[in-house]
């Protein structure tokens, strides 16, 4: 509405939490998308990382996602069990705190080895 009553729009500078997880993941940050939260039902969210996978490998696109913090650990179990084993996974949480965490690995790689993500603010990153 600014912009059609011709009314300057000032961003702040500032951090953002998904430009930060980019910048630090490792991935392609020359394409990238955010795609917000996907579905909550367990079949179109596996429908979704999949699509997501396969756009990230056809485009060289890194593919940015989040989740309702409550609700990590079951997406990164999801992701793990969808994605191919060659597909880098980023995990970047609780940015900007003194626990921050931010890992790029393989999914073959993060097997059984993520950590407790529950009620952790969580950006999730695909590269396929």
């Amino acid at each position: 509405m600014a912009h059609e009553a011709n009314i300057q729009v000032v961003p702040l500078v500032g951090p953002s939490s998904i430009l930060l997880a980019l910048m630090a993941s490792g991935m392609n940050g020359q394409s990238f998308a955010f795609v917000g939260y996907i579905p909550i039902k367990k079949e179109e969210r596996l429908k979704t990382i999949k699509q997501l996978e396969n756009r990230s490998r056809n485009e060289n696109q890194s593919q940015l996602f989040i989740e309702t913090p409550f609700r990590n650990n079951h997406l990164a179990d999801d992701i793990l069990q969808t994605c191919s084993p060659q597909t880098r996974l980023c995990i970047a949480c609780n940015l900007t705190l003194q626990d921050e965490f931010v890992v790029t690995k393989t999914v073959a790689q993060w097997k059984g080895r993520v950590p407790d993500l529950h009620k952790k603010p969580t950006i999730f990153i695909l590269h396929g």
